[in-house]
C-alpha cells in the first residue's frame, strides 16, 4: 500500500508539474502581419475581425489580459508603469479601438455592442477561449457589454471609470481638441445614446471590480457606486483625490490594487446546510 501510495503522489506531482508548463506553454502566438513596433520595441500586429483589421500587441507571459483603451486614445495609452508591472504576472492583449491607431473603421455606425463584438473578434482570431479584461472609460462601456453579452468568454473585469449615462460624459468632454477628430465625433455619438440597462446588472456573475477616482470630473464616482451596489460581489475602489488620469498619477497603486484583484480568489466554497 506504501508503494501505490508513493506511486500515486509521485503521479500527481509529474501531472501538476505538467499542467503547469502547459500554462505556460500556451501563451498566445500573434496571427495576423506584423506591421510595425511601438518606441518600447514591442511588435504590432494587424488581423481581421468583424469586418475591420484590428492592430493590436501581446506583451508579456501568463494568463490573458485584454486591454481596451478610452474615447480618443490607442493602445499606447497605457501607463508605461503598470504595464511593465502587469506584463510580468501576464500575457497583456492590447488593441486600438475601431477607426484610431492600427485599428481601421468600414464605416459602420459606432455602438458600444459594437465596440465589445471587436474585442471578441480578436479573441477568435487569437484562438482565446476566456480573457481577463481591464477597460478604461469609453472601453469601460465595452466591458459592461462584454459582461452582459459575452460572460463566458470572459473570467474577472475591471470596469475603470465608467459612466452609466454616456450623453453627460459626451456633453463634458465636446469641444475638445481630440472632437476634431472624425472617429472620435462617432465615438461621441455612440456615448450619447448608452445608458447602462441598469435590470440587467444583477445578472452578472463574473467577478468585476469598479475601479475610479474621487476627483474624476470626466464621468464622476456615482456611476461606479451604482453599478457596485447592483453587480453580486463586486468591488468598490475609489482613490482619493484621483481624477480620470488616475493610472498615471498613482501607478504603483493603481497596479498593486489591479493585480491584487486579479490574483485573488475571493470567492468561497459554497456550504452545503448542516
Amino acid at each position: 500500500m506504501r508503494k501505490i501510495g508513493s506511486r500515486l503522489f509521485i503521479l500527481m506531482i509529474v501531472t501538476l508539474v505538467i499542467g503547469v508548463a502547459a500554462v505556460h506553454a500556451g501563451n498566445i502566438s500573434p496571427v495576423g502581419e506584423k506591421i510595425a513596433s511601438d518606441a518600447r520595441g514591442n511588435a504590432i500586429y494587424l488581423t481581421t475581425g468583424n469586418g475591420i483589421q484590428i492592430g493590436y500587441k501581446l506583451i508579456g507571459s501568463g494568463e490573458p489580459l485584454l486591454l481596451l483603451t478610452g474615447l480618443g486614445a490607442t493602445m499606447d495609452g497605457w501607463s508605461p508603469a503598470f504595464i511593465d508591472a502587469a506584463s510580468k504576472k501576464y500575457q497583456l492583449i492590447l488593441m486600438d479601438n475601431r477607426g484610431m491607431g492600427y485599428t481601421t473603421d468600414n464605416g459602420v455606425e459606432f455602438t458600444y455592442r459594437l465596440f465589445a463584438q471587436d474585442a471578441i473578434a480578436l479573441l477568435d482570431a487569437l484562438g482565446v477561449r476566456k480573457t481577463n479584461v481591464l477597460g478604461f472609460s469609453q472601453s469601460s462601456v465595452t466591458t459592461q457589454n462584454l459582461l452582459l453579452y459575452y460572460p463566458e468568454r470572459i473570467n474577472k473585469a475591471i470596469i475603470y471609470a465608467t459612466s452609466t449615462n454616456g450623453s453627460s460624459v459626451a456633453a463634458k468632454l465636446k469641444g475638445k481638441p481630440l472632437s476634431d477628430n472624425p472617429t472620435v465625433e462617432k465615438q461621441f455619438q455612440a456615448a450619447k445614446h448608452w445608458k447602462t440597462p441598469l435590470h440587467k446588472m444583477q445578472s452578472i456573475e463574473n467577478p468585476v471590480m469598479l475601479l475610479v477616482g474621487t476627483a474624476d470630473t470626466v464621468v464622476g464616482i456615482e456611476s461606479s457606486k451604482i453599478l457596485a451596489k447592483l453587480i453580486p460581489g463586486a468591488w468598490l475602489v475609489q482613490f482619493k483625490n484621483g481624477t480620470h488620469n488616475l493610472q498615471f498619477e498613482a501607478p504603483a497603486e493603481f497596479t498593486q490594487i489591479v493585480l491584487t484583484f486579479l490574483t485573488m480568489n475571493e470567492t468561497v466554497p459554497a456550504h452545503s446546510a448542516k
